[in-house]
């Protein structure tokens, strides 16, 4: 799954972790294996509460692009 997502496993296995962790998947052993699926009644949930009490159902702003002249830690002149 990983490859597939470009992604390295150890990186996937850690946010996969912590999803499961917050209850937004769930985790079954199989073997060697671990599944994971989406809890969606929880993701729908989640979304629901941060669209109504961060957005207030309003669209977010846009968020400006970076200067391409600036560099992490630095400030433009």
């Amino acid at each position: 799954m990983s490859e597939g997502l470009d992604i390295p496993a150890n990186t996937l296995s850690f946010h996969l972790k912590e999803l499961a962790n917050a209850g937004l998947v769930t985790q079954e052993r199989l073997s060697r294996n671990i599944i994971y699926r989406a809890s969606f009644d929880d993701m729908n949930a989640l979304l629901g509460f941060l669209t109504r009490n961060c957005c207030q159902g309003a669209g977010c702003a846009a968020v400006e692009p970076r200067d391409a002249g600036t560099r992490k830690g630095r400030q433009p002149a």
